[in-house]
């Protein structure tokens, strides 16, 4: 029975709440608290916040840039985003201290990411295809999934989930009487009213997006399928028997065809053109053919699919991933070498860490486990990098560059991540998805020794079925490696910032 209101949850600002003093100068730092806390006490937002200017970002350099459908509308406004921050960190709060929020939705919360999302669906899919089940990866695509949010729904859904008085009012004042303004090559459109829709680029847009399509979590469970999202990106997934393939198709077009129903009716729109199915076979499983319709569309499976900027194929090998990974690398390298004789080397470093060294990062503990043929590619990247940020010749030792560097290998950078994750999952701040698959070791008797001190129990592979592949399990890979660790880090009660972050500079 717990309520969101402006006395127990609204907290009045003090100057000290931006905790970073260089972001806001301390001359404006008073009178800005004051602005968010008259907005809060009030639940009024100020009419002067509630005017956008749209900034039109192409959604992908590959697009023509001629058709207006390949942007995507971002608001700027300052003063209105440090509001937003304010009332989002409140809200997120709430919603966790009195479990509001879809365990399986992992956009914009704390200590949730899209590796951390990803890591659960592909640990689920590699998990039933070491038992010889074949599975169904659908990824939903929503058109226009911000910008067709229905003002009265999502203040009703708010209302359901405890917010009242004038944190409701507050949350109404946000979302009615917004304009926005078009700019572009330096004009400006006339302003226009924005009647649905949550700000694209706001702070609380997405989080508000979360709470709107909540209800869609329960919709598909009925039909027996997993799911798991991050914002507007929706995965459904279901293992089942090579026996049961000729059912699959009319499950998944009935389970289709219910969240087709349940976007009308919350005006969004399920867009099946765009929607990706990936009939993933069982270890030792024949192949199968799939064919689903659905509202007369319909949805076969592809070999690969875009998931959350990661390639996923239909034997999870991560080879169509590593393969996109290195062309991207490739083509970054390729445009610094061009001016690398115009920077010095710490401006090439920057350059290759954050357009080369972070690609190679994004995501990679789904690589854990795989065959060092198969990380040879994103080595010989990582190789050519250090390189070109000494400007030394191809064929140079890199061991040597690596240690001035501050970088670990590939195949270290992906084991310190994911122990990384491991340790965020024993000491409790990593997701509940990721914390169920690790369980501490309990001995059968009272140890006197301390090595055993904050051990994991790993999983018993003996005797079954696809032990080679159930070997790349982070449930497996994870409290192997954690139990190799030295006590001390084990039992260590933090993990520095730098740490958390990256293993770059990490050596």
């Amino acid at each position: 029975n717990a309520k969101l209101r402006p006395g127990v949850v609204t907290t009045r600002l003090t100057p000290s709440w931006c905790n970073r003093p260089q972001d806001v100068s301390s001359n404006i730092l008073p009178f800005l608290t004051s602005i968010i806390n008259s907005s809060l006490t009030s639940g009024i937002v100020p009419a002067s916040f509630k005017t956008a200017r749209i900034k039109p970002l192409l959604k992908k350099t590959t697009l023509n840039t001629t058709d207006i459908q390949n942007y995507r509308p971002v608001s700027l406004s300052f003063l209105s985003k440090t509001l937003e921050r304010a009332v989002a960190n409140q809200l997120s709060s709430y919603l966790s201290s009195n479990n509001l929020l879809d365990p399986h939705q992992s956009g914009f919360k704390k200590a949730h990411s899209t590796e951390t999302a990803l890591l659960a669906v592909t640990e689920s899919l590699r998990a039933a295809r070491a038992s010889s089940l074949s599975s169904v990866l659908i990824l939903l695509d929503l058109s226009a999934a911000f910008d067709t949010v229905n003002h009265q729904i999502l203040l009703a859904t708010l209302a359901e989930l405890g917010i009242a008085e004038s944190a409701l009012s507050w949350f109404t004042s946000y979302l009615t009487n917004r304009t926005y303004q078009v700019t572009w090559n330096g004009s400006l459109s006339k302003p226009c009213t924005l009647e649905t829709g949550v700000p694209q680029g706001s702070v609380l847009g997405p989080l508000l997006f979360s709470l709107y399509t909540r209800s869609l979590g329960s919709v598909i469970a009925s039909h027996s399928f997993s799911y798991h999202c991050y914002a507007d990106d929706t995965q459904l997934f279901l293992s089942f028997p090579s026996s049961e393939k000729t059912l699959i198709a009319t499950r998944i077009s009935e389970c289709l065809a219910d969240v087709s129903t349940w976007t009308t009716a919350h005006h969004l729109r399920l867009n099946l053109n765009k929607t990706e199915l990936l009939l993933i076979p069982g270890k030792d499983c024949p192949h199968m053919d799939l064919l689903v319709t659905v509202e007369n569309i319909t949805v076969s499976p592809s070999p690969t699919a875009r998931n959350l900027g990661v390639v996923l194929d239909i034997q999870l090998s991560c080879t169509a991933n590593i393969t996109a990974v290195t062309r991207s690398c490739r083509f970054a390298l390729y445009n610094i070498r061009r001016i690398r004789p115009l920077l010095t080397r710490e401006a090439a470093q920057l350059l290759v860490q954050s357009l080369v060294i972070s690609r190679l990062d994004y995501c990679n503990s789904l690589l854990a486990g795989l065959p060092a043929s198969a990380i040879k590619p994103l080595q010989r990247i990582q190789n050519a990098a250090a390189r070109l940020v000494f400007n030394l010749p191809k064929f140079c030792h890199v061991t040597p560059l690596f240690r001035d560097l501050h970088w670990l290998p590939v195949v270290a950078r992906i084991k310190f991540k994911t122990m990384v994750l491991a340790y965020k999952a024993v000491d409790g701040t990593a997701p509940a998805y990721l914390q169920a698959l690790l369980k501490p070791h309990t001995p059968a008797r009272s140890l006197r020794s301390t090595t055993s001190a904050g051990r994991l129990e790993p999983p018993s592979l003996r005797a079954t079925k696809g032990h080679s592949a159930k070997s790349q399990l982070f449930s497996v890979l994870g409290p192997q490696w954690w139990n190799e660790l030295p006590a001390a880090l084990r039992v260590a009660h933090y993990l520095p910032k730098k740490t958390q972050d990256s293993p770059i500079d990490s050596a």
